[in-house]
């Protein structure tokens, strides 16, 4: 018997619970259909979300229940503010507000921000609610109850000036794994490595700067290796069936690798869900006990009979959506909680998730300036489309990728305008001057059968895909049977057609239309806002959206006789100007560089021997993250191999490929040269892969050959400092700040 627990919406969540859809009637599953359950990680209320942020999950998962939704699957999408936690107070001290005030001011902002993007969320709500309190301490009374809680005194640190002992993200300090200055107290934001605040090499008060004092308090604790191996057998049966990415198996492995350890739940903290448990009554559940039950909490906000949904694994398939730094908390910690309650809760099906975008100069940083975010991406007047179409056919899903202005403008001008657009604004503008806006009629010839087979092998190939979450191919394929329209139109002309042979320049008009509804579907999951504007223009209606069955996906849902709407525009291009507008605009307090040529990574010198044939040249094979690329170098009058191995140097990656002695060499070290020949290799202080190159560059990727590089170099120095410089501004690792300096020998010197 399911218990129902909060049968109304809390009042405190009605003025903005939800986004989108969430209006309508409340979607329950059903037998004999595909009943999917759909979240995106939980975005923290605390700050503005950035272009990273919304492509990392909400954006995604948009896309994936937009598709269920048209092959008729019975989904809902929920998703929600993450409100408890030690980030919450902290933005409440900054800005003078209570911690309650900072939730509505920015779940308000999240609203709006998503709202713009076109979410179709069924809900969107909070965790800071009544409800979310009463599922977070009866789940918590399950675990207790099952035996996989337990009781510790551990060491933690405690600000004397304070006068409190510190949650984790009220420290800071050294990271003991990769060396990054500034990691929280349980994650490092760099290497992405969980841990404990006592383990932070030169720790502090992230209030007041002080260095805090260990002290012994006593915790409650999920009994993770109690779980191990009911936990790992459902990760490989749950991965395998789930068809999990690699990348999420990989990272939740390797997790499970390193020992499986006691976790604590809770935390010295006022705002959180309360304990429930004598002794403990003055602490609240960690944020990562707590978040994950959020999206049970705000679906039971979403209708009372919630657990229709999170009690039910044998009809429901979870699918959930993130960065890849919540990978382990969904695929290892919460899981275990669920198996821990043994209560036949719904569990994770499918994961998908991302790499991180990153901005032109480095990471988005709201306070800095830097980056585009959800607030100010409207001010630029381009449309939803556009923004979720870069975003998407960017989709970090393997690799970190990067925004640029310059790509942007590309992808704009080059995909959206010159082939989507330039398709359905000439069809339709045909009709309208050629058959006074009514749809002629249609009489098939081989060839136009022949285009409509190509179309539904397109749609066919699309639906796959999504049904797999491959949301960027998806894209691509719909993007390729654009390019099959525009090549149908083009052959076909029935601009030269409609002087001899009106009839068949209608037909192929007639089939162009429709294909317009077709191609429409295909991106109403990427760009819903476009397609309303195409079915506005077309005069009809969603009615005609649909990918359900197993085809054909083309219909002739455009009959002849028909009357169209006015052709509009749908893209319009991006000028250079607008792009350096843009580019100053978002670069914040970083100088802005202007097309910066050189494509400069960290990299890590693995391996050195000597050319067979060339007595002064040394061949390395070098690690730069992505790979590891062979280099010819002239180091060996001033190295030995010995002092080159493992050296963090600065790579030129994107020159031009050349041989040196008949050995291949693809990229160039960069070093500093004094005038009497002494020269020492540039250092980076970052890891293989990071990029490095002058604060606030717009780093270009195509190759140059060596003529550019003797162009640059002329700006690129080594100042009295030792440290590296492009003019005046310092040559840095993008993802820090740390600045490149030069081995062995003090500055000045020239780079090259």
């Amino acid at each position: 018997m399911m218990q129902q627990l909060g049968g109304v919406r809390s009042a405190d969540m009605a003025p903005s619970a939800s986004v989108g859809e969430a209006q309508r009637r409340p979607v329950l599953p059903k037998d004999g259909a595909r009943n999917i359950l759909i979240t995106s990680a939980l975005p923290y209320v605390n700050n503005v979300p950035h272009l990273g942020n919304i492509i990392g999950c909400v954006l995604s998962a948009d896309v994936y229940a937009r598709f269920c939704r048209l092959r008729g699957h019975n989904a809902i999408y929920v998703c929600g503010t993450d409100e408890y936690g030690t980030a919450t107070e902290q933005k409440a001290i900054q800005e003078g507000l209570t911690p309650r005030e900072i939730c509505d001011k920015f779940h308000a902002i999240h609203a709006q921000v998503y709202e713009w993007f076109g979410i179709s969320f069924d809900i969107f709500g909070r965790t800071s609610t009544p409800l979310q309190t009463e599922i977070v301490q009866r789940i918590f009374k399950e675990c207790e109850t099952n035996g996989i809680v337990h009781e510790d005194t551990v060491e933690q640190l405690f600000c004397t000036k304070c006068d409190m002992f510190l949650a984790d993200r009220y420290v800071r300090g050294t990271c003991p794994d990769c060396g990054h200055v500034g990691a929280h107290g349980d994650q490092c934001d760099k290497c992405g490595h969980l841990m404990t605040a006592t383990l932070l090499k030169d720790p502090y008060c992230a209030s007041d700067k002080s260095t805090p004092v260990i002290r012994k308090t006593e915790h409650l604790f999920l009994d993770l290796p109690l779980m191990s191996e009911r936990l790992e057998k459902w990760i490989d049966q749950r991965s395998e069936k789930g068809f999990w990415s690699q990348n999420s198996i990989q990272v939740t492995k390797a997790w499970i690798a390193t020992g499986l350890k006691s976790r604590s739940i809770t935390r010295d903290l006022k705002w959180g869900v309360p304990v429930p448990k004598d002794g403990f009554r003055d602490k609240v559940f960690y944020v990562w006990f707590d978040a994950p039950i959020g999206y049970m909490s705000i679906t039971a906000a979403y209708t009372p009979e919630w657990e229709r949904w999170w009690r039910n694994p044998e009809q429901v398939e979870l699918v959930q959506f993130m960065g890849k730094d919540n990978i382990p908390f969904h695929t290892v910690i919460w899981p275990s909680v669920l198996l821990g309650a043994d209560q036949g809760y719904t569990m994770l099906h499918h994961i998908n998730t991302t790499e991180y975008l990153q901005y032109e100069s480095g990471k988005f940083s709201k306070s800095m300036g830097v980056g585009v975010f959800g607030d100010s991406v409207q001010l630029t007047g381009v449309s939803p489309s556009v923004w979720r179409y870069y975003l998407l056919v960017n989709r970090p899903e393997t690799n970190d990728t990067v925004f640029t202005w310059d790509d942007f403008m590309q992808k704009n001008n080059g995909e959206l305008l010159k082939n989507v657009g330039n398709f359905v604004n000439r069809a339709l503008v045909f009709i309208k001057n050629n058959f006074s806006s009514v749809v002629p009629e249609c009489t098939l010839t081989p060839d136009d059968e022949s285009f409509i087979k190509d179309m539904n092998e397109h749609a066919k190939t699309y639906v796959a895909l999504l049904e797999k979450v491959e949301i960027k191919d998806g894209l691509k394929q719909a993007m390729q049977a654009s390019h099959r329209c525009n090549l149908y139109l083009q052959d076909n002309a029935p601009w030269h057609l409609i002087k001899d042979d009106k009839a068949r320049a209608g037909s192929v008009i007639n089939v162009s239309v429709n294909a317009v509804v077709l191609l429409a579907t295909m991106l109403e999951p990427y760009m819903p806002e476009l397609v309303d504007r195409i079915f506005k223009q077309l005069n009809t209606d969603r009615s005609v959206l649909s990918l359900k069955g197993d085809g054909p996906y083309f219909r002739h849902s455009i009959r002849s006789g028909h009357v169209i709407g006015e052709p509009q525009v749908l893209f319009t291009k991006i000028s250079e100007e607008q792009i350096t507008t843009w580019r100053r605009l978002y670069a914040g307090q970083q100088p802005v560089v202007e097309d910066f040529p050189l494509n400069l990574v960290t990299g890590v010198i693995r391996s050195v021997s000597e050319h067979e044939t060339a007595e002064h040249l040394f061949v390395l094979q070098v690690d730069i993250g992505s790979e590891t690329r062979q280099i010819v170098s002239g180091l060996r009058a001033h190295y030995s191999s010995n002092e080159l191995l493992n050296k963090k140097v600065v790579v030129l990656t994107n020159l031009k490929a050349s041989n040196f002695r008949g050995v291949r060499s693809a990229g160039m070290l960069l070093c500093g040269v004094k005038p009497d020949g002494s020269l020492g290799l540039l250092l980076s202080p970052g890891n293989a892969g990071d990029r490095v190159g002058p604060k606030g560059y717009n780093s270009l990727t195509s190759s140059i050959e060596k003529k550019h590089f003797s162009k640059v170099s002329p700006h690129l120095r080594v100042g009295d400092d030792s440290l590296a410089y492009f003019h005046e501004t310092p040559i840095v690792v993008a993802d820090t700040g740390n600045q490149v300096v030069i081995d062995r020998i003090q500055g000045p010197a020239q780079i090259s």
